[in-house]
């Protein structure tokens, strides 16, 4: 089955490459050329992965980013000329999966979007049919299935927030979450800005899975930003 790419770009020429390359690859793809008509189109069909303009007119590719944020996870990868740190910081803190500055290969770009999609779809396998829904991140190995946690063989007790927020993280491995984003998966219900039970959370959750939960490697802190998956 071909997988389905929306690509929302306003530049007409950008557009007529990027969907040219990327259907050469086995892709299909739509594209849409404003926000709005990008809001009607994910709404009217279903999309492994979005390649997003953040310099859009009618609604800007953050404020789009932040809609589709409220109601999926679909990778996201942002495609923009603005390719300041802060640029991408911003991008990613609202729930981009990765970033690319334009001028771009379309090599790059056609890797970077196999990895995202790929990231989305498979999870790390132990080989056991049983064990399909294992995901193994360094010395832990999550039990998606029976909803538990073992590191280096031993069990790890979390409780039901706890184990929801590592199984948010651990399966989108490159995606950062802010808080609001946070509150809003695992608690669903509204973020007032009230970070006491997120802070407690965390906090205990780092206790039982790092090994120095001052200075955690599972899921890191990005100051002012939120929380992401640590690299191994």
């Amino acid at each position: 089955m071909q997988q389905k790419i929306l690509l929302v770009e306003d530049d007409d020429g950008i557009s007529e490459m990027v969907r040219d390359h990327l259907r050469s690859e086995g892709f299909h793809v739509t594209s849409a050329f404003d926000g709005e008509e990008a809001v009607q189109q994910f709404e009217q069909d279903s999309f492994d992965l979005i390649l997003l303009d953040l310099m859009l007119p009618k609604l800007n590719g953050i404020d789009y980013l932040q809609q589709i944020r409220q109601k999926s996870f679909i990778p996201i990868l942002i495609m923009s000329a603005k390719d300041g740190e802060a640029d991408k910081a911003l991008g990613l803190g609202f729930g981009a999966d990765d970033y690319i500055a334009k001028p771009f290969s379309m090599i790059e770009l056609t890797a970077r979007v196999k990895a995202a999609i790929r990231r989305a779809t498979a999870y790390s396998r132990t080989g056991d049919a049983e064990e399909t829904n294992v995901i193994i991140v360094h010395e832990l190995k999550v039990d998606l299935t029976n909803l538990s946690v073992k590191k280096n063989s031993r069990e790890v007790k979390l409780t039901a927030k706890e184990f929801q927020i590592l199984q948010l993280f651990v399966t989108h491995p490159k995606k950062v979450f802010t808080k609001e984003q946070l509150y809003r998966t695992v608690w669903n219900d509204n973020y007032y800005g009230d970070e006491n039970v997120i802070n407690v959370h965390m906090r205990r959750l780092r206790e039982k899975i790092e090994n120095d939960p001052s200075n955690p490697q599972y899921i890191k802190t990005l100051w002012g930003i939120g929380y992401r998956l640590g690299e191994f």
